[in-house]
């Protein structure tokens, strides 16, 4: 084997593994392009994570609020309804009761 011959071969090694490191080098250009869109995309996420966040929080408020609403001023309010419908109930009951008496005594009286 000459030694233009071993020049040619190693020739045609380092072209070959000159086109091999293009190939590599465009392959890690395209996995750093859709690591990048992964990067913007999770950013993304924790953006909407973050909102989401918020508004939960913001419910947990407003729930917690009508809560106290209910328990404060509704059930309160619903306790005294009661009371005056029983007091009303009673006087109902008086008042046919009295109703009934003064049946009876009309009653009496026709015969």
């Amino acid at each position: 084997m000459t030694d233009n011959e071993k020049l040619d071969l190693i020739l045609q090694k380092v072209t070959g593994l000159d086109q091999k490191v293009t190939d590599l080098d465009q392959k890690v250009t395209g996995l750093d392009q859709k690591v990048t869109d992964l990067d913007q995309k999770v950013t993304g996420l924790d953006q909407k994570v973050t909102d989401l966040n918020q508004k939960v929080t913001v419910l947990k408020n407003d729930v917690t609020d009508i809560k106290l609403t209910i328990e404060n001023e509704i059930r309160v309010n619903i306790q005294r309804v009661a009371e005056g419908h029983l007091d009303l109930s009673r006087k109902l009951n008086e008042c046919i009761k009295i109703s009934s008496d003064i049946k009876d005594k009309q009653e009496i009286q026709d015969i």
